[in-house]
């Protein structure tokens, strides 16, 4: 059956949950998702005139191939679990909430360790905030988050400071203005930047400490908006060595051919498969790659059984093919690079072949996003029922990590890939 474009994009925006803290009023059940039409409202998008306009993400080229990816299209709440509680939308390039009950607008995923930077603008006794490794559900902020506080007035954790965590101290008043946190979470030390100055530097020594959990952008009284929202895992560790394929293996009866020189893994030739030798459930994935040719075809498998002969790979694939139709980037070929093939396409092509691109994965639990060059392709959740092969049903088990040579024509380079693994 074909999908249309539209019925694609709103079934990649259907929210999950909501969070809350001490201040946020947790919605009913009944009113914890929008629906397609409220969603489209709410990202300037109608059935009849839907079309996905590309704006780059705020980061320079080095930034992308350092793996940071930009939580926020510019245009779209694509990506973001959205609350019903209030009236979260895009406007002007901002995400905003302006009316309705607190609520949290929270990323799908539970991050442990990163940097964070925002833009944020409070209206002028307003009060927001941005809520860092954030339980879904929070009932004490000094326990179930790190609540980095947007509020000038507030009485005891004014703007910079962590509610229920750390008071910060001589914080210029930021309500009315654009302003820029930059936050980086590493274990349990906190370091957070207000317009380029170092305004904290925490250690949580509590009983309380949390070391994962979602990013959420807070409504809580007044106007609050959003841009620049982009974030870089930290913690990855690469599994190639630029030398040779240790760590890999050639799964049984490939035809491809994979060398190492100038410290870029060459893959040509196929079909065929290279995997590792140990397996990931959950993870934090960025692989750097060029296609050497025009519309040629390969992937990165992931949570793949191990390969035989005769099973060469079963797995989720993130596909690599920059193809597309017409002179149109929303029309990929073969689902296009950062789709899960046979599961949900890229919605945008941003790659070119023959130059080096950045692809950021995310896979928890049954959960599974990407990035190219920094711009979210794919927001998705597998429903379908529980198999121990991708192919067959949705696989919640380690696997191995696998990259394909698709036929004899192919052509292409891996420069990095380094992974991250998440707790469940």
């Amino acid at each position: 059956m074909q999908i249309s474009r539209w019925t694609l994009a709103l079934s990649l925006l259907l929210p999950l949950a909501v969070g809350c803290d001490s201040e946020v009023s947790a919605p009913t059940a009944s009113a914890v998702t929008r629906s397609a039409e409220t969603l489209a409202e709410a990202t300037n998008l109608t059935p009849a005139t839907a079309s996905l306009e590309f704006v780059a993400p705020p980061l320079s080229e080095d930034e992308t191939k350092a793996g940071w990816i930009s939580l926020f299209d510019g245009r779209t709440l694509f990506g973001w679990d959205v609350p019903t509680a209030s009236n979260w939308h895009v406007e002007d390039g901002a995400i905003v909430a302006d009316s309705g009950e607190k609520s949290l607008l929270l990323t799908p995923f539970r991050f442990d360790d990163f940097e964070l930077r925002c833009s944020f603008h409070v209206a002028k006794d307003g009060n927001s905030g941005i809520f860092l490794r954030t339980a879904e559900n929070v009932a004490n902020p000094a326990k179930d988050t790190y609540e980095l506080n947007i509020c000038d007035s507030h009485p005891t954790h004014k703007t910079g400071s962590l509610v229920g965590r750390l008071v910060v101290e001589n914080v210029p008043e930021v309500e009315g203005a654009w302003h820029d946190f930059r936050v980086v979470c590493n274990g349990p030390q906190i370091q957070i930047w207000l317009d380029e100055k170092q305004i904290a530097d925490f250690t949580d020594t509590s009983d309380a400490v949390r070391l994962t959990g979602r990013i959420g952008l807070q409504m809580n009284e007044g106007r609050s908006a959003f841009r620049n929202v982009c974030l870089r895992p930290l913690s990855l560790k690469p599994l190639l060595n630029g030398s040779d394929t240790t760590g890999w293996d050639i799964v049984p009866g490939s035809k491809s051919d994979f060398t190492v020189a100038d410290g870029l893994l060459h893959v040509a030739n196929g079909p065929g498969f290279l995997e590792t030798t140990d397996t990931f459930r959950d993870f934090v994935l960025k692989v750097e790659a060029r296609i050497n040719g025009d519309g040629l075809n390969s992937g990165v498998f992931f949570r793949a059984k191990k390969g035989t002969e005769k099973a060469p790979s079963h797995g989720y694939e993130m596909q690599l093919h920059n193809g597309y139709k017409d002179g149109d980037r929303t029309k990929p070929v073969d689902s296009g690079t950062g789709a899960i093939f046979r599961r949900v396409a890229a919605r945008y092509v941003v790659a070119n072949d023959r130059e080096f691109f950045t692809t950021v994965l995310i896979a928890q639990g049954d959960r599974m996003a990407s990035w190219v060059n920094g711009y979210q392709v794919v927001n998705w959740q597998d429903t379908r029922n529980t198999s121990d092969n991708p192919r067959e049903g949705r696989c919640l088990e380690p696997g191995h990590i696998s990259l394909q040579g698709h036929d004899p024509t192919t052509d292409l380079d891996f420069r990095s890939i380094e992974i991250h693994p998440l707790s469940q």
